[in-house]
């Protein structure tokens, strides 16, 4: 499915849960009244979210006019106009919440996913998401991953295939789970084994894993990975990681590091809508 597809089904239960029957308060203003919306954001932020609230006025309201001062992916100082938009009174206050909603939601993690990239500036480290989403709006997040800078890790199960520890117990050991995925090389995106020692590293070394996660390592159980694959294969690193420890991670000469609180841990970005009421034609 892709993003234009995966939007419109966002919205639409967004709009069920929200809207539902119809805005009742809505129906107090004059159904004649048209009015301007301006959406600012309160705080320094990355802007995400534009393909959400585009597509919440295309349901909600048709005829209104969106123009847009700060794209995604673009950054944003606290107080500054994101999107201008002119409409029915009645439509736009429908409107409001729920684009206000996507908003703060995939403005949070391109906000924090942009400051993790920031911080390993310089080494080859790339900074990935996770399956650890909202259910529902793994799209969407893992976009708002993008817009921040990183890259996003498998979309789902049925993409691409990581080997973990339950999986590599039920298979009867690491080599033979390894052996029993090459049937799906040519239909996924990557093949990865998780290890969480250096023994089992060299194993999939031997093996001839070429992508390999390494989970809950110590830095110096990392360093030691770094030196023993040897350009071998690529290195991730997954688990246990912080902001704080994320630099030094980063300096081991690790290829990837994926983070799970890019999107779980997620803080809001503040984001109001203010209206301005317009004269009435005619």
């Amino acid at each position: 499915m892709d993003l234009i597809e995966q939007t419109r089904i966002d919205v639409q239960k967004a709009l069920d849960e929200d809207v539902g029957t119809g805005d009742l308060t809505a129906l107090l203003v004059p159904v004649q009244a048209l009015a301007t919306a301006t959406i600012i954001c309160r705080e320094a932020a990355v802007i995400c979210g534009r393909p959400w609230v585009d597509e919440v006025l295309r349901r909600v309201a048709p005829a209104a006019t969106a123009t847009w001062l700060v794209d995604d992916g673009q950054t944003c100082a606290p107080g500054q106009k994101i999107v201008l938009i002119e409409g029915s009174a009645r439509e736009l206050l429908t409107a409001e919440r729920t684009c206000l909603n996507f908003l703060q939601t995939l403005s949070g993690v391109a906000t924090k996913t942009a400051r993790y990239v920031k911080a390993v500036e310089g080494t080859r480290a790339a900074i990935l998401d996770t399956r650890k989403t909202l259910p529902g709006l793994r799209a969407a997040e893992k976009y708002a991953v993008r817009c921040g800078g990183g890259k996003n890790h498998r979309m789902g199960l049925y993409d691409a295939i990581l080997i973990k520890e339950n999986h590599i117990a039920a298979a009867g050991g690491l080599t033979a789970a390894f052996r029993a995925a090459q049937v799906f090389k040519d239909r996924v995106s990557f093949i990865q084994v998780e290890v969480e020692t250096l023994r089992q590293l060299r194993e999939a070394l031997d093996a001839g894993v070429d992508m390999v996660l390494l989970d809950n390592m110590s830095l110096e159980s990392i360093r030691e990975a770094v030196r023993l694959a040897d350009g071998r294969c690529s290195l991730e690193i997954s688990g246990g990681v912080t902001f704080e420890t994320l630099r030094p991670y980063a300096e081991t000469g690790v290829d990837r590091i994926s983070v799970g609180a890019l999107i779980k841990d997620v803080n809001a970005v503040d984001f109001s809508m203010r209206f301005s009421e317009k004269p009435v034609e005619g």
